[in-house]
Formats: C-alpha cells, sequence, structure tokens
C-alpha cells in the first residue's frame, strides 16, 4: 500500500485526520477516503459555533458516487468551515492534507488528539480491510 499517510497528524477509523494548531482542530479526510469517494461535487459546510458530539456527523461530503458523513472527532464546536470548497470541492481530492481541509474545531473540554490514532495504527488499520 502506498497510501498517503502524513506523520504528525491523528487519525480516526473512520478516515478523518486531525492537525492540533493554537487549540483547536484542523479536520480534514484522508487521502484513502478521497480515494474511496471518488470526485467530490459538493460539501455542505456547517456553520461556526456548531456543537456536535463525539461520533456525530459534523458534515457531508457529496462525490459523483455517494453522499459521505463526516464525523466529529471529539465533542466539540466548529470554529471556521473552508468556505474555498463552496466553489472548489475538488481540492478535498487534489490536496486532501492541505487546501482540502474541511473545518477548524474547538474540542470541548479542550483536548490533545491523542486519543487518535497513529500515521502508523491508521496505516495498519486501512491494511485490515476495516471500513
Amino acid at each position: 500500500m502506498t497510501e498517503n499517510v502524513p506523520e504528525g497528524l491523528r487519525y480516526t477509523k473512520t478516515h478523518e485526520w486531525v492537525r492540533t494548531e493554537a487549540g483547536e482542530w484542523v479536520i480534514g479526510i484522508t487521502d484513502h477516503a478521497q480515494a474511496e469517494l471518488t470526485d467530490i461535487v459538493f460539501v455542505d459546510l456547517p456553520g461556526a459555533g456548531k456543537k456536535v458530539a463525539a461520533g456525530q456527523p459534523i458534515l457531508i461530503l457529496e462525490s459523483v458516487k455517494t453522499v459521505a458523513d463526516i464525523y466529529a472527532p471529539a465533542d466539540g464546536e466548529v470554529t471556521a468551515s473552508n468556505s474555498a470548497l463552496r466553489e472548489h470541492p475538488e481540492l478535498v481530492n487534489r490536496e486532501p492534507y492541505t487546501g482540502g481541509w474541511l473545518v477548524r474545531f474547538r474540542p470541548v473540554p479542550p483536548a490533545k488528539a491523542d486519543h487518535l490514532l497513529t500515521a502508523q495504527a491508521y496505516q495498519s488499520h486501512v491494511a485490515s480491510g476495516s471500513p
């Protein structure tokens, strides 16, 4: 498997990635997830202030193949969405770890992402064929 799984990020078993920045989390989907979804055509971005519980949908991605929920990795609140995705949803496919980020998120209570998978653990999860 030659999946792009950057070190330094944390991952969920539902194929989201998390990068911690100044007490907030930047969240996107993994290269594996975007490849499985194929061409992203619409991102239903949440507004700032949306509160979500861990494991609950935070937003919806639509591709030419399917509609997919993206899940919150912890309890918290959306602080910003990537507005560039309104006009250019394909950034999720082209740049899943950079320009294709989805939301900024404030975990409540404040937390580190240490409970999420490391890059190596995420690669093992994908390699095992788990959904």
